[in-house]
């Protein structure tokens, strides 16, 4: 069994404002006036007509509290609000995944640039033989919202395949990690497939089992030179949206000045005149954590300098402070699912 490539949960300060604007809408819809939905978010109600809007996930999250807390945990409200996404609600990372060349190729550009979605559940992509797994995580959200956004993360996720393929994803199998609600119809109606419902072994997963060849399956609506301006957009938002003021934002800072001596966190922490367990606090609020931030500094450098070219990975891996390149390699691989030969190559086409 081979992971293809794999994904944390999102540690980017920002995200659009569509995804409080549709959840805001499920909860008018249900009787709670948007204006309670939104106490104590930070998020106004013209904030959710400003289409260039954008909010923290963490301000989402509190949404989320607000909406479970009028509406109860109702079983399968996390699939109604999930098919409420569509490929248009994603902006530029919606456009890269229509215009990829194959099933494949979507999935690992989506989870790449997972940060640009509205997804709280940590997500990765599995073969096994003839068989393809897509994995969605919820065990480091806590009860009061995890079956909630794990069934809104699993519901969106179909409704992108089937307007990807242009018909469902024919689904051979589905486990969900608690038991089975009264009425499992409208699970059975959105996904194609009864799911089994308290599944072992899995933690707090869902798992959807699928034919793998359905991977290298074409596209309807493939075309690479879209693809490649979509991917580029979506590598400069990103970096836009991680250069966020706050603690964070001053971390990264420091992290970028010698990358080839990266300091560790004691020593970030006395250059911003604290110490390490309140730098620990303080970017937890932000909703990410220092190994993150040296996580995604390295991987920006590295990607920046295999994407010009003129850099062997020896070179690269030197100038990132990795003492040996098997390390660097490995890491990379983490990241991004692929080595960094095989990014070099892949960007010089």
């Amino acid at each position: 069994m081979a992971p293809v490539i794999t994904q944390q949960p999102p540690v980017a300060a920002l995200r659009s404002v569509a995804s409080a604007r549709l959840m805001s809408a499920l909860g008018a819809e249900r009787g709670l006036p948007v204006a309670r939905c939104l106490t104590g978010t930070g998020i106004t109600e013209p904030m959710l007509a400003d289409p260039g809007a954008e909010i923290t996930a963490q301000q989402e999250l509190l949404l989320v509290r607000n909406l479970l807390a009028h509406l109860g945990h109702e079983p399968g409200l996390g699939i109604e609000a999930g098919r409420r996404y569509h490929l248009t609600s994603y902006g530029i990372w919606g456009f890269g995944l229509v215009s990829s060349p194959s099933l494949r190729s979507a999935i690992e550009l989506g989870i790449h640039y997972l940060d640009l979605t509205f997804a709280f559940a940590r997500i990765w992509l599995e073969e096994d033989g003839a068989q393809a797994r897509l994995c969605l995580d919820a065990g480091h959200l806590d009860e009061a919202v995890g079956v909630f956004l794990l069934e809104r993360d699993a519901a969106a996720i179909a409704v992108l395949q089937k307007e990807l393929l242009g018909q469902p994803l024919p689904v051979q199998r589905m486990t969900f990690p608690y038991p089975a609600p009264p009425d499992t119809t409208p699970y059975q109606d959105h996904f194609g497939v009864l799911p089994v419902f308290s599944a072992a072994g899995n933690g707090a997963q869902i798992v959807t089992t699928f034919d793998a060849a359905l991977l290298d399956q074409p596209l309807p609506q493939a075309d690479a030179l879209t693809r490649r301006l979509c991917e580029d957009q979506c590598r400069q938002l990103l970096e836009k949206r991680r250069a966020r003021t706050g603690v964070a934002g001053e971390v990264r800072s420091l992290l970028l000045h010698q990358p080839e001596r990266m300091p560790d966190m004691e020593q970030v922490a006395a250059a911003l005149h604290v110490t390490s367990r309140t730098l620990r606090r303080r970017l937890l609020r932000e909703s990410t954590a220092f190994r993150a931030l040296v996580d995604e500094v390295r991987q920006t450098l590295a990607e920046e300098m295999l994407r010009a070219g003129g850099f062997t990975v020896e070179q690269v891996a030197d100038r990132l402070g990795y003492a040996e390149v098997a390390s660097f390699i490995h890491a990379f691989r983490r990241w991004t699912g692929t080595t960094p030969g095989a990014f070099a190559a892949g960007s010089a086409r």
